[in-house]
């Protein structure tokens, strides 16, 4: 029985440069937890069972909580994003979801306010993840989040500094303490940021990424796969690498603040 899920929408459609042999090698194998939706059915599984999905990522749509039930019932099948992975956890009784960047506020035409900020103040389901994305406006994002009565709390620090970039400095309400999660925690985000020195340090390279985010939202495109893109082809791959370690080590945070591991 699990107790916490992984959403599917990075390892699907974000990490351009890791192969599907890479992502198993490095993948932690204890993990079985990975959610997503294969024609109409939500299926959670390990990263083998995860891969063949991914192999049709050119024809699968991102579904968020507030797309999740017209999935379900028109038999789509997509990746789940942080929101979409909340709502399944809300469904089959589980505290905690896992994702890496999340979703804000930002200057993005299809998601102005994201579907993660009202999932966290609506859906009794906790979240954890590394950071708010670098695009977006992350001081606006984490006063709309306490405005709305989420907990936003730091692991290892009460500030949010960036996801990929050192991009930010924002005080958060305060630092996570405790080793356990309760069974019942929402209106919680945990930040398990990505170690400073770890981080892209060219921090020109962001407006290249929003750039060509933006170039894809034009052309009816997603906005948030073609920014990652952008950002694995002017790192030569490292944003990648860096997120997905971001995602492991979320994932097996998760493991020790549920309980299994």
């Amino acid at each position: 029985m699990h107790s916490f899920l992984i959403e599917s929408a990075l390892l699907t459609h974000g990490l351009v440069s890791i192969s599907n042999e890479e992502m198993l090698r490095r993948w932690p194998q204890e993990l079985d937890n990975i959610a997503w939706v294969d024609a109409g059915r939500v299926v959670i599984g390990s990263m083998a069972e995860f891969l063949p999905f991914r192999d049709r990522a050119s024809e699968l749509c991102r579904i968020s909580y507030d797309r999740l039930p017209t999935a379900l019932e028109e038999g789509l099948s997509g990746a789940l994003t942080a929101s979409g992975t909340m709502a399944v956890c809300q469904q089959m009784g589980l505290p905690l979801a896992v994702t890496c960047g999340m979703g804000g506020i930002g200057e993005i035409h299809s998601e102005a306010l994201c579907p993660d900020l009202p999932a966290l103040r609506d859906i009794p389901v906790a979240l954890l993840s590394t950071s708010p994305k670098d695009m977006l406006d992350i001081p606006a994002t984490i006063q709309w989040l306490t405005d709305s009565g989420v907990q936003v709390l730091g692991i290892g620090g009460d500030r949010c500094t960036g996801y990929l970039f050192q991009s930010a400095d924002v005080p958060l309400s305060g630092t996570w303490s405790s080793k356990t999660l309760p069974r019942e925690h929402g209106r919680l985000l945990l930040l398990h940021p990505i170690p400073a020195h770890k981080r892209v340090g060219d921090l020109s390279l962001l407006a290249e990424g929003i750039a060509a985010g933006k170039q894809a939202e034009a052309e009816g495109r997603e906005y948030h796969p073609a920014a990652n893109a952008a950002f694995d082809r002017l790192t030569d791959g490292y944003s990648s690498q860096i997120q997905f370690e971001s995602i492991c080590a979320n994932a097996l945070l998760a493991a020790q603040l549920t309980g299994e591991r």
